[in-house]
């Protein structure tokens, strides 16, 4: 069985994905870290990520890895490089390449084939995996989403200007949306669920209960 949870950023994703696959005793697939993972390549080779055939090139010998504890770039553990701001911004431009999503939709369903898995993303209940028993959207305005991620970065001893990451927050939104392929919207079957007003704890309760109901 296949659990689809797609969202903008900062709706918590990651966070309530792992625990709703452990409440499950399913496997969990962070594909925005795969995203990243190229993100990161690119940075690396000083290629632009915003250039199709500089992206493109990268695909023929990048390996991505990504057990249990962690995703891993040509056998490299990046499981904490991957979380940056730069590359978060990076993964959202890599992400718009068709070449960059084939590819990477080919190893998500190679991954969860014949298995039960929570998938968390932008697409994965519209195009990655449209066939999924259940289908979740979260959603939280904008607002909410930029304070989560400004607590985040105090957090590490970071000092970023609240304008700033909501100015961030609202781009990568209008990008995710508007883009080609695999554009972030809910899916017709989603069940749409607005965190704003919500602890992390209700909202995995929520979907637990939803995915053992269908």
């Amino acid at each position: 069985m296949i659990v689809t949870i797609d969202g903008p950023a900062g709706t918590g994703k990651s966070t309530v994905a792992r625990e709703v696959a452990r409440s499950l005793g399913f496997g969990f697939l962070d594909t925005g870290a795969m995203y990243r993972a190229v993100a990161l390549a690119a940075l690396r080779q000083g290629l632009d990520p915003d250039n199709d055939d500089d992206v493109s090139s990268l695909l023929t010998d990048l390996c991505i890895d990504m057990p249990p504890d962690g995703i891993y770039l040509n056998g490299e553990d990046v499981s904490h490089l991957i979380r940056t701001p730069t590359i978060s911004t990076g993964s959202s431009k890599v992400a718009v390449h068709a070449c960059v999503r084939t590819f990477l939709v080919t190893q998500q369903r190679l991954v969860a084939a014949g298995r039960d898995f929570v998938c968390e993303g932008r697409d994965q209940g519209t195009v990655v995996f449209p066939d999924a028993r259940c289908k979740i959207f979260l959603t939280a305005s904008a607002e909410t989403r930029a304070d989560r991620r400004l607590r985040e970065l105090q957090a590490k001893g970071a000092a970023p200007d609240r304008e700033a990451v909501l100015a961030d927050i609202r781009e990568r939104d209008l990008r995710d949306s508007s883009r080609a392929i695999g554009a972030l919207r809910p899916a017709e079957t989603a069940i749409v669920i607005d965190t704003s007003d919500m602890s992390v704890e209700a909202v995995i309760a929520a979907i637990v209960g939803l995915a053992r109901t269908v």
